[in-house]
């Protein structure tokens, strides 16, 4: 398999990816305390507000995005130190392992081992127990969401407060929903990359990248029981005047549903799950963006969490698109429709 990647330039095209986005290493900021450290094995970056406040401070569990594939604690170090400060949280940046080297569900089981040792050592960070809340932007929104689940029924650990997903990506059944043809050439992420990434995290490999995109890799009986959550019908109108284009029914390939059936996990694809865990989810924050393939991954959670009587804050950057919060302050621009993303999840951290 590490010879295919090799072959089609993968490995080459990944660490170059990898490379660009590494992010620059960050002189000492005056206002935290920031230490690299290991949660049940899992590298973090814990950032800590230097004043001292009367009680504890939020906690915040930070998953980076980046299609499971790139992203790095140095790629989001401006936004982690951005949302500590200026929320007055304890910020943890999860180092979860990447893919293809690590497939499905190893960036899962590390963000859900860091958030559960952190939960078991609150008091250590000066953390409110009933204050902790999970976080991340695309990839790292689909890896909260999963831990978030997990974590719903639990009562050995402390409750999380909220769960804020930046544009999250939520499933990998329909890759055709009006968002996905919208913008289906608007950088950051392509329609096709998205596919791609997923199954790179799945499998290590894109093999059945066109069957997924058409829509071929899942059963007929299995697509209509999930019509009542991923389907163009529960996405309001506004949404849909850029054009939808409906998706035309393809011939079910068995042999490609086999090597991606996966994909109906929640834990991989978390818009999925039974109604009885999204009826236990803590208080949400979604942002979505006008101009992002993963636009209505969020736009169908909103609605499955507020039809299950959730608290949603969704907030939507009208201008924005994928990938936006990560470029905040990045080599020197910045967007303004970032900041204000940025500043929005702040301004929900403070209402906690």
């Amino acid at each position: 398999q590490g010879r295919i990647l090799e072959k089609t330039g993968l490995c080459s095209q990944i660490t170059f990816g990898r490379y660009v986005r590494q992010g620059r290493k960050l002189g000492l900021d005056p206002k935290l305390f920031i230490q690299d450290l290991q949660f049940n094995e899992v590298p973090v970056r814990v950032y800590q507000p230097k004043a001292t406040s009367d009680g504890r401070k939020r906690g915040i569990l930070f998953f980076h995005g980046g299609g499971w594939v790139f992203g790095s604690l140095d790629t989001y170090e401006k936004v982690c130190r951005y949302l500590s400060r200026e929320s007055e949280s304890v910020v943890v940046s999860v180092q979860y392992r990447l893919a293809p080297e690590h497939k499905y569900p190893a960036a899962y089981e590390d963000c859900l081992n860091a958030t559960r040792h952190f939960l078991q050592h609150l008091e250590h960070y000066g953390v409110d127990p009933a204050r902790v809340t999970v976080c991340g932007d695309s990839a790292g929104g689909n890896l909260a969401a999963a831990v978030s689940q997990t974590l719903a029924g639990r009562s050995d650990l402390p409750k999380l407060r909220a769960q804020i997903l930046l544009y999250p990506g939520l499933q990998a059944l329909d890759f055709n929903l009006p968002s996905y043809h919208q913008n289906r050439g608007v950088p950051l992420l392509f329609r096709e990359r998205a596919a791609f990434f997923a199954l790179l995290y799945l499998n290590g490999d894109a093999l059945h990248m066109q069957e997924v995109l058409e829509g071929s890799h899942i059963p007929p009986d299995m697509r209509l029981k999930y019509t009542k959550w991923v389907s163009p019908d529960n996405i309001p109108e506004k949404f849909k005047v850029r054009g939808v284009r409906p998706l035309r029914p393809t011939d079910f390939i068995a042999e490609v549903y086999e090597t991606v059936k996966r994909f109906c996990e929640p834990n991989l694809c978390p818009l999925l799950a039974e109604d009885s865990i999204i009826q236990q989810l803590p208080e949400s924050f979604i942002l979505t963006c006008e101009y992002d393939v993963l636009r209505d991954d969020g736009l169908l959670y909103k609605k499955r969490l507020e039809d299950n009587g959730v608290q949603v804050t969704w907030y939507h950057l009208e201008d924005g698109f994928h990938g936006i919060i990560s470029l905040y302050d990045y080599c020197g621009f910045s967007f303004p429709s970032g900041k204000r993303g940025l500043d929005s999840v702040v301004n929900f951290l403070k209402s906690l």
